[in-house]
């Protein structure tokens, strides 16, 4: 019986902690989805809309607004962990393995953020503004 409860608590620990190590909050998932206009990053639909990890979580990408991108289901199962979406055949990531830049579509074209934070250093966020300054600045 102390067998079974604690293989149990085992599984229920490794669940939590796995599930939320994914995570993306929800303040994060707000500023993509207005960064991103509400469309896929990669052929533009705006049905089905997933989060996506840039740099795939199983890489070491996390859930910060910077590494977050929207994609429909059908771009975002098709480039699963890798950087390429094999329906339009499109890069729409960073490879963990090969490290190249963030590919967008021309007209959504993202560069870094120019602001300054409050600890003195440019700012690393992506942002399509023409000011060349994200939401935060």
């Amino acid at each position: 019986m102390k067998h079974l409860l604690l293989l149990i608590l085992l599984s229920f620990l490794c669940v939590f902690s796995f599930s939320q190590s994914r995570s993306i909050s929800q303040t994060t998932k707000k500023i993509v989805f207005t960064r991103d206009g509400g469309r896929c990053q990669c052929c533009g639909s705006s049905d089905n809309l997933e989060y996506d990890h840039i740099i795939p979580f199983s890489c070491g990408g996390q859930g910060t607004v910077s590494n977050i991108q929207l994609l429909c289901q059908k771009c975002n199962r098709s480039k699963s962990n890798s950087c390429y979406c094999k329906v339009h055949n499109k890069k729409v990531g960073i490879n963990c393995c090969d490290g190249n830049e963030v590919k967008k579509n021309s007209a959504n074209l993202s560069k870094q953020c120019t602001g300054i934070t409050k600890k003195g250093t440019r700012c690393k966020n992506k942002t399509t503004n023409s000011s060349g300054r994200c939401h935060l600045h």
